[in-house]
């Protein structure tokens, strides 16, 4: 016999799976099994039992067709019968036990029908294959890895103490709101008894469980419990991302239901046809009267009357099996189970961007709702993204203490302590502990979130954000718009800019680096820079066609204005005239083929940057003698040919800058701007300085780096200011000894030119060093010992 044990394998699977069985599979399980012991009883009667018991049947055949020899074994017969005594009521057959053992079997293959024979077979396969059909999505590879793998998921999210935490906590509820809720809460359990206990009943089932959690087990997780929980966020992520592709689980668990309601239908339709042929009494017709003198036997079933009732039973269990089938189909057929909502989660929990899910993701999900709907809901909680930005706070701040901080700090190029963050998965509230802190550069940091904590910063004045995305509480804006000085921005688009920088009413200097709409009439977002009544310093890296007129409305008070295109072209420039109080100006990669006339109506202008342009020609040139303030003038980068003589006019300029062009000869007319302290010609085509060079007795800087000489004017080392000297990547052969003038030099470039040996008087340069004496090994080694020793003692 084998035991029911042994089956068990079929229909059970992991203890953890049952939440992927509803009712109706645990249903079906259990009829599964009293059909399995139903044929596995039949089976064993079957084997254990007398299949059948046949007895002969003497028929007399009509006289007018009786043989010779049957009447004489008919008068045999009656002769033994006669002579028998008379207390003898039976009939003898001549049979002994083994015929009837032979007449048995060949009466059970011949004359029984097949359904009587082979029912408990049937029933063991057809309970066989239920099993192995309910449990099948559980065993086939494409469904079972990401059943497995999902159940793995949901023990270990369900059993998280950061679920408990986020449910209680996430919700965005005040401690106060909390506290008022609490003392309702125990209000509403304080009624009296009676009516009023039925009330209580209501009320405590209707709280959400963000109410009723208690407070969290500890104030904080611990590392171990972070670090799970963040890799639980990471794995939700990517399985929701791949079991969202496909519905490989749904068409399975549709394809067993559906397999199983026809099965169903099969055998209802032939075992209730089939179920009539178990039969107690089965006539029996075998040609074998020549060796038992009988040809029909009339025989016994003797398991009929019970395998008729097992039947009729087992028909029943089939019956319950397939309306159950049928109502999981139209479960399946008639709900949407490809889509999964957690509305019910967002309004019980607070959790608001718990997103909806699809595919096999929802419907493993539906699944679970009717096993316990509370796995889902604690499950979602990581699905949730302020949930996780939360439990990155918390992990920040355990890894980022405040005295890491502190050691972070550093002084910026404005002498201000400035704290550096970057690529942070978000800011660490322990930045607001820093009290000292005078500067905050936010750099590629997502779900940046400023507390009202940090009123506690009293000496925060600049703040960097460069592709941060950013959320301020109503006091932190309050606080920026009385402390905040700096603003630095940079952005992708323009719907990344923070809204409430435009209150930044004591805001000086604002930096905006990033796309906006190259018509500046589209840029409704730069229309409320006319409301910061303080601003001193306004730079745009962006891509505009013309200057906004917002722009134009802080003029009154703007000092300086830096414009960085990107190389699109800014024409209508005409909106510069009304900035009088501009001291500094850059106009950068703006694609200018001329010097904008607008720009000779600063007058209080002393710093002009046309940095990267298309200028070919610089006539106009003339008309910056009427800026009589203009110290600074860079035109770098851009295809100057020739510098006019009008050049000359410019008597206040300091700093000139014409390098990376392509000039070939200096004007003379040059050098009578006798106020240049800083002249850079570097990168160009120059092969002669005049000697009118020496004029420039304020000279500090020189660059001819990249050019074309030959030879150096003696002149040149007249300019006895001279500190920085730099004559590299020429076609120099002799470096004058009048060098030795030059008493101030630090720094003197010869690198890259033909000289052969350089010249002692070196040494009368005290201030030149060897780290500051840019030149060659071997040429360094033409220098006396006694120079070389002495540029070398620092």
């Amino acid at each position: 016999m084998i035991p029911v044990m042994e089956f068990r394998q079929f229909s059970e699977q992991q203890p953890a799976f049952r939440v992927l069985k509803p009712w109706w599979d645990v249903f079906t399980d259990y009829l599964s099994v009293v059909m399995l012991m139903i044929g596995v009883f039949g089976c064993t009667l079957q084997v254990m039992q007398d299949k059948i018991i046949c007895l002969p049947q003497r028929v007399l055949p009509p006289p007018e067709s009786t043989s010779e020899v049957e009447v004489k074994s008919l008068l045999h017969l009656q002769s033994n019968i006669s002579a028998a005594p008379r207390e003898m009521t039976g009939l003898k057959t001549d049979l002994d036990l083994q015929q009837y053992s032979f007449i048995n079997q060949m009466c059970y293959e011949k004359a029984l029908h097949w359904y009587a024979k082979y029912f408990p077979y049937l029933v063991l396969i057809h309970t066989l294959i239920f099993m192995v059909c309910s449990n099948f999505w559980f065993k086939f590879p494409g469904s079972s890895s990401k059943i497995e793998h999902f159940i793995s998921m949901l023990g270990k999210c369900f059993d998280s103490p950061w679920t408990t935490r986020a449910l209680s906590e996430v919700s965005g509820e005040n401690p106060e709101e909390k506290d008022k809720k609490s003392i309702t809460l125990r209000s509403n359990i304080a009624v009296s008894p009676g009516e009023g206990s039925l009330e209580k009943t209501q009320s405590l089932r209707s709280i959400p469980e963000k109410i009723v959690v208690d407070k969290p087990s500890a104030s904080a997780l611990d590392k171990k419990e972070g670090e799970q929980a963040k890799a639980l966020f990471e794995k939700v992520k990517k399985f929701r991302l791949h079991v969202e592709e496909g519905d490989i689980l749904y068409l399975m668990y549709v394809r067993q239901t559906v397999f199983k309601v026809f099965k169903f239908l099969l055998i209802i339709a032939y075992n209730s046809s089939l179920v009539n042929k178990v039969q107690n009494r089965v006539h029996c017709v075998v040609e074998i009267q020549d060796m038992t003198g009988y040809k029909n036997f009339e025989c016994n079933h003797t398991m009929a009357h019970l395998f008729s009732k097992l039947s009729y039973c087992y028909l029943c269990l089939v019956a319950v099996y397939g309306l159950t089938s049928l109502y999981t189909s139209y479960w399946l057929f008639y709900r949407s189970l490809k889509e999964y909502s957690f509305e019910y989660v967002r309004q019980e929990t607070g959790i608001n961007d718990i997103p909806d899910v699809k595919n096999d993701f929802a419907f493993m999900l539906h699944m679970i709702d009717q096993y316990d709907p509370l796995y889902s809901k604690r499950f979602a909680v990581f699905l949730s993204e302020v949930s996780e930005n939360k439990l990155k706070q918390l992990n920040l701040n355990h890894e980022w203490t405040a005295e890491k901080l502190r050691q972070r700090l550093q002084t910026n190029s404005n002498n201000k302590l400035e704290l550096q963050l970057f690529m942070l998965p978000g800011l660490p509230d322990t930045v607001f502990e820093l009290t000292e802190l005078q500067s905050l550069k936010l750099e590629i940091i997502n779900n940046v979130t400023i507390l009202a904590s940090i009123s506690q910063l009293e000496n925060l004045q600049e703040l960097s954000l460069y592709q941060c995305s950013l959320k301020l509480h109503t006091t932190a804006t309050s606080f920026l718009k009385d402390n905040l000085k700096v603003l630095r921005v940079k952005f992708d688009d323009n719907r990344e800019l923070p809204n409430w920088m435009y209150g930044l009413r004591n805001l000086e200097e604002l930096y905006l680096t990033g796309s906006l709409s190259p018509d500046a009439s589209k840029n409704i977002v730069l229309e409320s820079l006319r409301d910061m009544k303080c601003l001193k310093t306004l730079s745009l890296k962006s891509n505009l066609t013309k200057i906004p007129q917002s722009i134009v409305d802080v003029s009154s008070h703007l000092l300086r204005l830096y414009f960085h295109n990107d190389g699109t072209k800014l024409v209508m420039l005409n909106n510069l005239k009304k900035m009088t109080n501009l001291i500094e100006l850059e106009l950068v990669r703006c694609d200018l083929e001329r010097i904008p006339h607008a720009i000779f109506s600063l007058t209080n202008l002393q710093e002009l940057d046309l940095k990267e342009n298309n200028l070919r020609s610089i006539e106009e040139i003339i008309s910056f003698q009427h800026l009589r303030k203009l110290t600074c003038l860079k035109l770098w980068y851009n295809s100057i040919m020739y510098i006019p003589e009008h050049i000359k006019k410019l008597g206040s300029l300091e700093r000139l800058y014409f390098c990376h062009n392509k000039i070939e000869v200096l004007p003379s007319h040059l050098f009578l701007c006798n106020k240049l302290r800083y002249l850079d010609l570097s990168n160009n085509d120059i092969r002669f300085i005049p000697p009118e060079i020496g004029v420039l007795q304020s000279l500090q800087y020189f660059s001819v780096v990249c050019n074309k000489i030959e030879n150096l004017p003696d002149e040149l080392f007249f300019c006895k200011k001279l500190k920085i000297l730099k004559l590299g990547k020429n076609s120099l052969s002799i470096l004058s000894p009048k060098v030795s003038y030059l008493a101030l030099l630090t720094y003197l470039d010869l690198k890259c030119n033909h000289f052969e040996v350089l010249p002692q008087e070196l040494g009368c340069c005290h201030a030149l060093k060897r780290s500051g004496l840019i030149v060659e090994e071997t040429l360094f080694e033409t220098l006396p010992s006694d120079v070389r020793d002495q540029m070398k003692a620092e």
